[in-house]
């Protein structure tokens, strides 16, 4: 009697069915894998323009909050604060002023100036000012403790715009550089609040273009700063952004053209703030 057993394997058609079923769980969890990663992505490159937004809001708000600072409340603002000529990319500082406007040749920006807390108080680019006696409470340092400092907005040379600048300059020392403190920002605004000689001369009348203010136009008692942030390109699914096309509607036609130019579907975020300066509201 013949007991070998008959073994059969799988027919072409069933290798067939179990391809189809495979490639079909196959595609699908690529897809599952493929959008996550879009995601994880888009939410990556968000945060970074939010933290890279709060950054910036935080920092210059604290320096604008600095602006004016006196040591002794009782000492005129224009004693405390002579007037000083145009340097260091800053225009003139009216007596009693503490804020004035960055060179228009040298692009956006702004200037300042306050008295030091404490003996060498270190400034943004870790300069220490003038060494006095601050053990006596509300006492004035000598002038030459002033700290002075430039910030500006150094757009990218290439038109990248996740590699336009913040940057900020101590006109304490010596020949003084730039230094960053920020990068990721695309544009920047600033406008400066002006005003009458109603209200002790302390109310905002209107808000004046920093390209278009000068010494003459009054003192500065408000900065109201909006910046655009941008990741890296190709993060957008659309050829749309709400954030941008409402950016480009104040927008100059030269810099319509440069942001819409550089694009590339990123993404954007803007942070916005008004300072009123120290001293100078009632």
């Amino acid at each position: 009697m013949n007991t070998v057993k008959r073994q059969f394997g799988l027919s072409l058609i069933e290798l067939l069915i179990a391809l189809a079923i495979s490639s079909l769980l196959i595609l699908g969890i690529t897809q599952v894998y493929i959008d996550n990663k879009r995601n994880y992505v888009f939410q990556q490159n968000q945060a970074g323009n939010l933290e890279n937004g709060r950054f910036a809001s935080l920092m210059l708000n604290e320096y604008l909050g600095k602006a004016g600072y006196r040591r002794d409340p009782v000492i005129l603002v224009e004693e405390a604060f002579p007037s000083r000529s145009a340097s260091g990319d800053c225009q003139a500082f009216g007596a009693g002023h503490s804020i004035t406007g960055l060179d228009p040749a040298e692009g956006r920006g702004f200037c300042i100036r306050y008295q030091p807390k404490t003996s060498g108080e270190l400034d943004c680019q870790g300069a220490a000012s003038a060494s006095f006696n601050d053990e006596v409470a509300f006492s004035s340092p000598p002038t030459s403790s002033l700290i002075v400092l430039a910030f500006k907005y150094d757009p990218s040379p290439d038109n990248d715009l996740p590699k336009g600048r913040l940057l900020c300059k101590s006109l304490n020392v010596s020949s003084p550089q730039y230094g960053e403190l920020l990068r990721g920002v695309a544009d920047m605004r600033l406008d400066f609040g002006v005003g009458n000689s109603d209200v002790l001369g302390k109310e905002v009348s209107s808000y004046v273009p920093q390209a278009d203010w000068t010494p003459a136009s009054g003192s500065i008692r408000s900065v109201r700063y909006s910046l655009l942030m941008a990741s890296r390109s190709s993060q957008r699914d659309s050829d749309d952004s709400k954030i941008l096309d409402d950016w480009l509607a104040t927008a100059t036609e030269d810099e319509k053209t440069r942001l819409q130019t550089a694009d590339s579907r990123r993404l954007y975020q803007v942070t916005s703030s008004t300072q009123t300066v120290r001293n100078l509201m009632p």
